[in-house]
């Protein structure tokens, strides 16, 4: 008797049928995996699981599958760590200019400032200078003096509004006098007219 093992045909389509499913699972990781990558999103054993309709355990049992997973994680690690280098180098140089641009704007503000405050040093110089030409007594006087010519202007302005009154009451009388005196010229001129 033959004590080699041949498989029955229907272990042997069992198997055949396990290695097809198999194969397909393994196909269809390294679909999900080449998809995560065109997405760039995350490789992780959950997100190729998800995506390759597999399970977790197939992953982490099959060797190929894991493999691919691994090295797919891997080199998605070394990717994103360059694209972090490369966005720190981006942030670093936003930085840097903003702190140049910070720092120019810095030195001319201070220059402004120090502008205004020597022309600020400058008005309040005059300011005493002006003060000090002035005693006590002569802005009393002033003030005094400026009071007067304020009651005067006033006195003025009454006096200017009666004389005007006065000069149109007189225009008045002399237009009602020159018409008496037409009046009074015709009647001597026309004869027979009572004086």
């Amino acid at each position: 008797m033959n004590t080699a093992t041949v498989p029955e045909p229907r272990t042997a389509a069992a198997l055949a049928a396990r290695r097809r499913k198999t194969e397909a699972a393994l196909e269809r990781v390294h679909q999900a995996i080449a998809r995560l990558r065109r997405e760039r999103a995350q490789v992780s054993v959950a997100a190729v699981a998800r995506r390759s309709d597999v399970s977790r355990t197939f992953l982490y049992d099959n060797v190929e599958a894991g493999a691919a997973v691994a090295a797919a994680m891997t080199q998605a690690g070394e990717h994103q760590s360059r694209t972090l280098a490369e966005q720190d180098d981006e942030r670093e140089a936003t930085w840097r200019e903003r702190a140049l641009n910070a720092e120019n704007a810095l030195k001319a503000v201070h220059t402004e400032i120090r502008t205004q405050r020597s022309r600020i040093g400058e008005l309040l110089g005059q300011i005493r200078d002006f003060e000090a030409e002035w005693t006590e007594e002569a802005i009393q006087r002033i003030t005094t003096e400026n009071t007067t010519l304020k009651q005067r202007i006033r006195q003025l302005t009454a006096d200017n509004r009666t004389l005007d009154e006065r000069l149109k009451a007189a225009r008045s009388n002399l237009r009602f006098q020159d018409r008496r005196i037409a009046d009074l010229e015709v009647r001597l001129i026309t004869p027979g007219s009572t004086t």
